[in-house]
Order: C-alpha cells, then structure tokens, then sequence
C-alpha cells in the first residue's frame, strides 16, 4: 500500500498539462459537461460525465457557480498522448480546467490494496466494498469518485476562493465530494470511506510528518520525498470531510464557500479557527484546532 501511495503522490506533484490537442477525440453528446473519450469507451463516458453534471447541477443549485470543465475519459493507450501524468489510473485536474479520468480497470487499481495484509474482519470489508465479479480486488470504484474531488479543485480554483491554507484546499474538495455522494448516492459511501479509515487507523509511526504545520510549510517536500506520509494527510482529510457532513449535513459547503469567497485577507491560525467557527461550523473549526488531539496515534 505505501508504495502505491508514493506512486501517486509522486505523480500529482508531478503532472502538468495534457501533452496534444484533444480535439481528434469524439465529443460526447447529450450531457452539459464537455467531454471527449477514447473509441470504444462511450458508455462509460456517458456514466462518468452523467454522474459530474449532476454534480456541477448540485453544487450549481448551491453555490450558484459552475465552473468550465472538459473530462478526457481515456483508454490505456491514449493516456501518454492527452497527459503527462505519469500513472494510468490516476484522475487529476490540470490546470488548463480538464479533468482526466482513466476508461478500463488496470493493475494500479487492481494491486492498490493488499488484502493479503489485512486483519481479516477488515479485509472481509474490503472485498465486499472493492470486490469485483470475478473475486479480483480493484479499486475503481474508489478512484471513480475521486473524479468528484478533482472537480472540487474546479470549483474553488475557478471559484476565486481564498483558501487560506493548502490543507483547505484539499479538505474543501473532500467536503465537496463526501457531501454530494452522501446526498446523492450514499450505496457509494462504503467505497469512498474504508480505505481512508484504514490508512487512519494504522496510526502515525511510520511517518515522519504529521501536524498541519509541517504540511504548510514543507509542503513539496513531503509530497515528493515522503509521499506515503502525505498519502496519510490525504486520508485525514477523507475522514474529516465524512466527520463534518455527519454533523453538519450539506449546508455546510455553502457556508464554507462564502467564507472562503469573502475572506480575502491572509489569516493566522488563531484567526483562521476562529472565522471557521463563526461563519462556517464548530466541527471544521476543529479540523485545524484538534488535529493533533484527535490523531491515532
């Protein structure tokens, strides 16, 4: 698992933008959200790009924002040619506003869960959760909705919001993500929620960073040379957005948007809490001062 986290983290610190013009890939058809896939891949191209339109038609409701996106949904073969992303299996959101998102199962998502070293009550879970129907282990289903939060970066990115911290960022995305499967498609939420858990409850002792501030202040580092520890920060992260719709249900995106939208000013942490507290809710406040409180150790 740590080296699959690596993989990844490894990788988003290292994509950039898609290497050619799409243009030469067919155009879907019949749903708002633009998007171009690989021959073969209609279908799932459909789903995908059905399931993020009413995602953006969510949050658009919301927040009355929708950012532009187009979603490449990508065969094995056409992965190098549309993105430098190095590994297949991976969404991301480039900076040129379009999301990539792989077509087929692959070994990434086939061998990024070992269940072999789980305790078996957990690895039950897993092969129930991530099960295919062929007894295999994939996790696509997980990485299927990561798509969701990379449109989250969409969002706040195009948004204009003023993050304040790269854990905001992220966690923003999270919320964002865990928020609309819960509404919308909470069959899904056994998927999005078990593999953090279980990176979580492993505890700490094999990483070397741990506190938000370490994160801010070393934050290339740590995705670069340490990127099972950042994999780590990710799950926290996971784990926390599920925390915080459990207590606050939905409403809490659109106070969390505002709040970040009209906040431009720099804060400190003191300050940072304590907007969160006020404009936002008590359990996100709590994100930045209880992290290390509530962290398994």
């Amino acid at each position: 698992m740590k080296t699959l986290l690596c993989t990844i983290v490894v990788a988003l610190f290292c994509a950039t933008s898609f290497s050619q013009a799409y243009d030469k890939l067919p155009l879907l058809n019949g749903i708002g959200v633009s998007t171009r896939y690989s021959d073969s891949f209609e279908q799932r191209a459909r789903q995908t790009a059905s399931r993020l339109e009413k995602v953006m038609n969510f949050y658009q409701e919301i927040l009355r924002f929708r950012p532009v996106v187009t979603v490449l949904m990508l065969s094995k073969a056409d992965w190098p040619l549309y993105t430098k992303f190095p590994v297949y299996g991976m969404p991301h959101y480039n900076d040129d506003a379009t999301l990539v998102i792989a077509a087929e199962d692959n070994d990434f998502w086939r061998s990024f869960l070992n269940v072999k070293e789980l305790p078996e009550a957990i690895r039950l879970q897993a092969e129930k959760v991530y099960g295919m129907p062929d007894k295999s282990v994939s996790m696509q289903a997980f990485f299927d909705l990561l798509a969701i939060h990379e449109l989250g970066h969409a969002f706040h990115m195009q948004g204009k919001l003023q993050v304040q911290r790269k854990w905001m960022g992220e966690l923003f995305c999270n919320i964002l993500l865990h928020t609309y499967i819960a509404e919308k498609e909470p069959e899904q939420l056994p998927a999005l929620t078990l593999f953090p858990r279980i990176v979580v409850n492993g505890g700490v002792k094999n990483y070397r960073y741990t506190s938000l501030k370490d994160l801010e202040e070393r934050y290339d580092e740590i995705g670069q040379q340490y990127p099972q520890n950042y994999g780590w920060y990710q799950c926290r992260w996971h784990a926390a957005a599920a925390g915080i719709y459990d207590a606050d249900g939905k409403a809490v995106m659109l106070r969390l948007w505002n709040t970040l939208k009209t906040k431009q000013k720099k804060m400190n942490d003191t300050d940072f809490a304590e907007s969160l507290h006020t404009n936002v809710s008590k359990t996100v406040a709590d994100v930045l001062r209880r992290w290390e409180a509530d962290m398994i150790k």
